[in-house]
This record gives C-alpha cells, structure tokens and sequence, in this order.
C-alpha cells in the first residue's frame, strides 16, 4: 500500500512539472484495486501541488537567466504571457489541472509573483477537482 502511495505521489508530483506524466492513469488503477478513493486524492492532490509550487518557484528566478542564449522563452512569449496574465488575473491558477497550459499558469504564477497564500490554495483546489472527478469517473466506469 505504501509503495502504491508514493508511486501515485511521485507520478502527481511530476506531472505537475514540465515532465510528460499522467498521475491519472494511476489514480485510476489504483482506485480499480480497491484503494481508499479518499486517500488516494489526497495524495495525488499534494503531489501535484507540490510540483506546481516547483513550478512556481523556478517562475521566480527563471527571468534572471533570460538573456542567456540557452534561455527557451523569447522576451515576446514572456510579455505576451505576462500580459495575459494580468488580463485574467490569479484567478486564472484555477485551470492549472489543464492537461495543456496548466503547468504554464503555474510557472507564469511565479514569474509574475503571485504570493504562495494565494498561489497554493487555488492550484489545490482545481488540481484536487481534477482528481475527484477522476474517482466519480472510475465509479461510473
């Protein structure tokens, strides 16, 4: 059971980062063997945040290499993201359990300092939507 945990764990956490990981699959296996649905998004759900904040923090000093000729993002990707950002507002931290753009509002959170009091209760709050839903869909499945 412990090592289910911290598979289901280290697969959310990431997930949440810019790696290619599906914590779902897991989610849903584990849930088919009986699992503590509760339990199961509890876990799931501290290891995405956690990775989020990863996310977040490297947004905080990720401008300080922006010149560097390896830096990936170009000075208009990051006024653009930047731009939106401001537009929609921290509220916009809801959809980080997005499949496609989420880990990108979670690093935008940092880059564009949202404090970690604002930041980590709505990634929570959307990333462990996410996988309640998952355990309603295993249900219905």
């Amino acid at each position: 059971m412990l090592s289910s945990l911290l598979l289901l764990f280290s697969t959310a956490f990431l997930a949440a980062t810019i790696l290619p990981f599906y914590s779902e699959v897991i989610l849903f296996a584990l849930l088919r063997e009986g699992h503590s649905p509760a339990l199961l998004v509890a876990v799931a759900t501290l290891g995405n945040t956690l990775g989020s904040v990863v996310n977040w923090w490297m947004g905080i000093y990720i401008l300080h290499f922006r010149h560097r000729r390896w830096f990936y993002f170009s000075d208009k990707q990051i006024e653009r993201a930047q731009r939106w950002f401001r537009r929609y507002g921290f509220w916009s931290l809801l959809f980080a359990w997005l499949p496609v753009g989420g880990d990108a509002l979670t690093l935008i959170g940092g880059i564009m300092r949202v404090p970690m009091w604002i930041f980590l209760p709505l990634v929570a709050l959307g990333k462990g939507l996410r996988y309640i839903a998952v355990v309603y869909f295993n249900a219905w499945w």
